[in-house]
Order: structure tokens, then sequence, then C-alpha cells
């Protein structure tokens, strides 16, 4: 279904040397979650192997593209173009033939911002960037030990993080990431999980 070693090669030429071993870092662990949750490891790999196909574009390039393919949906953007790396370089992979499968392509998009309704392989990704084991900040760990408690629970726990960060940084925060914590809210609270203690901002 994927060439490997044709997306492999591809992404080495646009990733930096030093950023390899974060992409490394996120196939490893979104294999064991999908091993832990029931994904497809071959979606998986790829979706985690390119998930930062664009993310050494520079500014102006990201917002370029993401205007050419239509991607710019928030001011957020605006401000922060590093936002649209996902959705760029979903939109690029597939304008350049290397992944057409849609869910691969899912992933790869909204890895950063998130989305309400986001499937399995959508959240594995989205977790794996997070929670990789080059990653270092306060926090990691509480979320980490939630991923593998449940993977739901596991990305609120993440959101709850990142939303307490923009804040407290006075960053602008992406509509779909706002809506993408108030649906795992529910998720979970569906479920009769309770929801992660609140941040203190």
């Amino acid at each position: 279904m994927f060439d490997f070693p044709r997306l492999e090669a591809a992404m080495r030429r646009r990733v930096p040397m030093d950023r390899l071993p974060h992409v490394y870092g996120v196939v490893e662990t979104a294999l064991d979650l999908a091993r832990k949750y029931g994904g497809d490891p071959d979606r998986v790999r790829a979706a985690a192997l390119m998930h930062d196909y664009a993310k050494a574009l520079p500014p102006e390039e990201l917002l370029s593209l993401g205007r050419r393919f239509g991607l710019i949906i928030d001011l957020a953007e605006e401000e922060n173009p590093e936002l649209l790396h996902g959705s760029v370089g979903a939109a690029l992979l597939e304008e350049e033939g290397l992944i057409t499968d849609p869910e691969v392509l899912s992933a790869i998009r909204w890895h950063t911002t998130g989305t309400p309704g986001m499937s399995l392989l959508d959240q594995i990704i989205w977790l794996a960037d997070l929670i990789e084991p080059t990653r270092r900040f306060p926090g990691v760990e509480e979320i980490r030990a939630a991923a593998w408690k449940d993977l739901s629970l596991g990305m609120l726990t993440g959101l709850d993080h990142t939303l307490t960060y923009l804040i407290r940084t006075g960053r602008r925060i992406h509509l779909k990431t706002v809506e993408t914590r108030n649906w795992l809210l529910s998720r979970v609270q569906s479920a009769g999980q309770a929801a992660p203690s609140p941040a203190r901002v």
C-alpha cells in the first residue's frame, strides 16, 4: 500500500537532520499506541513518518501554500503560519503523489490543531507527536501516563496542557483546538471517566 523507502527518502530531503530523532520517535510511539489501541500499522507508520513534511518551510511559504490550497481557516494561522505545516504537508504529499490515502492525509493534516471527530489514526498521530521520547516539557509524563490509560483521555490531557501554555504566553488559540478539546471532554465524560485536573495558568 505504501512505498516506505520512497516516503522516507522524500521525508529526509525536506526534514532537517536535527529533526529526524523527533520524526523517528513519533514513528516508534505511534506504532506502540497502535499496538495497544488497534490502529492499522502501515497507515500509522506512513502518517508518523511524513507528519512533519512541511515543518521546515519558512513562514511566508507556509502562508503562500496555505492560500493556494485554500487551507487557511483561522486568524491564528495568519499570526502563526507554523500551525499550517500539517495541512500544507498533507496537501503537498497528495499533490506530489506520495500519499493518496485519505485517512493518512487526515492524520497529517490535523496533527497540530486537532479537529472534532478525529479518527483513531488522527488521535494516535496527534498524541505520538506530543509524547515521543525526545519531548521534554513540564507535564509530559502526566500526558504519557494518560495516553496509556485511554487514548481520548491522553489527548484531552495534552490539549489542556497546550491550551494552558497558549494562555500563559498570550497567544491566539486556534478555534479547531478549542473545538477538539470540548469534543474530547464530552467523550471522556460520556465514558464515565474523570476529566484531567485543571491546570494552573
